[in-house]
């Protein structure tokens, strides 16, 4: 077992000394030492011990061994491990909540329902996505010439800790579908989750090396990303972040694939639905307590109803509850850790002396939220384009709301972002959502809360990073494209 039991700090004290290098555990000789933190108590509950450098290459090694192999298994061999790690994460679904909820603060039902079940729906499709487009693609219906999909090499793959299983599950289920091999640096701030997932995937039948996990920080990770074994890096985390991974993967020409930070507008125009708007425009807002890359921070509403909207909006708001993680129900709870909450409370006391019209929340904790990184849910209403709430990427529950005149300006002020992750908008008339979808700058836009399909891709444009995830999108993102003429095509067993 990768979790040890110590006494310096609790009775309970955590520690994580290992890494899963080609198929075994091995342990951390790193000489870091990462402290956990327990986001609802504050409180340090354990530490994690970074791999050394010796580690990251051995792990590398031993992902480019197995590839040989791994890259020439059929479909089915892989959509069979797809289901193996499917059924094993659904086994321990009540573990993987507990531990997320425990680890970053998710409240026991959002994390149970919507960390650990959209993780497996995203699997599902990669699955069904896998098994149902080839590998070889006929051109012209002519069988001599054909386009080819082959796994690029060896994934090196970097996770955050806001949605731990399920963007761990998006890049390690398509990189394997894909035919490649895989080592895993998760965020520090979510390992025990991808050492949960690690054991599932060392109880299936997966040849070592072909699944590798590095415990580590920020420095494990350039080790990794820097390493010329390594031929295709898969990204999440903030913008800045990750113009630094793609700058070091690129001196190696490795490929690369950015699912960056967002700041999404959410457009409300005078025809719609208003109540419904709001609720759901809040809902999406604050969900998993503002800490999803494409939350709808930004919301846009046309003028004729904008004193109504505010005026509704700070009563939602007013009426969400925020409560301890370990309690059931529809409630927020804490964010992550403590660089996270002070943060969040910086952007709310600059947007107190900002103008801004503060309509619920602001600085400080919610009553009875005392100890804990616990944020109250807010609105500021007036908020301008010059507004660093309007511009920057806050990462909590924090919704600013502005006015718009007419759809140009709805567009122009949805577009006025460096971001270009998602958006979306509330209207009754079909023609304008249709019109206004193909203006809006963003790589995914949902119309009157309607939710993406199943495997559609995520991604998004500008300072949002650049590639797609989930999906046949996804599995694509680890393949390299060959065209093949005047061999004439055999199709192999699946």
């Amino acid at each position: 077992m990768v979790f040890d039991s110590h006494e310096p700090v609790c009775a309970n004290h955590i520690s994580i000394l290992q890494s899963y290098v080609g198929g075994c555990w091995v342990n951390s000789s790193g000489d870091r030492l990462h402290l956990l933190a327990d986001p609802n108590t504050e409180q340090n509950v354990g530490h994690l011990v970074p791999a050394s450098l010796d580690c990251v290459g051995a792990s590398i090694a031993a992902a480019n061994e197995a590839f040989a192999d791994w890259s020439v298994t059929s479909r089915r061999v892989r959509a069979d491990i797809l289901k193996a790690m499917i059924d094993g994460i659904a086994a321990r679904q009540g573990t993987f909540a507990q531990t997320i909820s425990q680890e970053i603060g998710s409240p026991i039902d959002f994390a149970r329902n919507a960390q650990v079940g959209t993780a497996l729906n995203h699997l599902r499709a990669i699955r069904d996505a896998l098994l149902s487009n080839k590998e070889d693609t006929l051109l012209a219906n002519d069988p001599q010439h054909r386009v080819r999909y082959e796994p690029i090499g060896v994934a090196g793959l970097i996770t955050p800790w806001n949605w731990p299983l399920n963007q761990l599950v998006l890049k390690v289920g398509a990189a394997l579908a894909a035919g490649c091999t895989v080592v895993l640096k998760p965020s520090e701030f979510a390992t025990r989750t991808a050492v949960l997932f690690a054991e599932v995937l060392a109880d299936i039948d997966l040849p070592p090396g072909v699944f590798n996990l590095l415990v580590g920080d920020a420095q494990t990770g350039e080790a990794l990303v820097s390493d010329p074994g390594v031929s295709v890096v898969s990204f999440t985390g903030s913008s800045k972040a990750g113009s630094t991974v793609a700058s070091i993967a690129a001196r190696h020409f490795a490929r690369t694939s950015m699912e960056l930070g967002g700041k999404s507008p959410n457009l409300v125009f005078a025809d719609c639905d208003i109540e419904t708007a709001l609720r759901q425009g809040l809902a999406h807002c604050f969900r998993n307590s503002g800490q999803s890359c494409n939350a709808a921070s930004r919301m846009l509403v046309e003028r004729p109803i904008y004193e109504q909207a505010i005026e509704l909006a700070g009563q939602i708001a007013n009426e969400m509850r925020v409560g301890r993680p370990s309690e059931e129900g529809p409630h927020l709870g804490p964010l992550v850790n403590q660089k996270q909450f002070q943060r969040v409370q910086t952007y709310l006391s600059q947007g107190v002396t900002s103008g801004a019209r503060l309509l619920a929340g602001g600085p400080g904790r919610p009553p009875g939220l005392e100890t804990g990184f616990y944020v109250r849910p807010t609105v500021f209403a007036d908020v301008g384009l010059e507004n660093r709430l309007f511009r920057e990427e806050i990462f909590g529950p924090v919704l600013t709301m502005t006015p718009f005149c007419d759809e140009d300006q709805a567009i122009s002020l949805a577009n006025a972002s460096d971001y270009g992750l998602a958006a979306y908008i509330q209207t009754s008339c079909e023609s304008r959502a249709d019109r206004v979808s193909r203006r809006l700058r963003a790589g995914m836009i949902q119309v009157n809360g309607t939710s993406r399909a199943q495997g559609a891709p995520f991604g998004g444009y500008k300072a949002s990073g650049n590639g797609r995830e989930a999906g046949l999108w996804g599995l694509r993102a680890f393949q390299e494209i060959k065209s093949i003429s005047g061999s004439r095509f055999f199709e192999t067993p699946s």
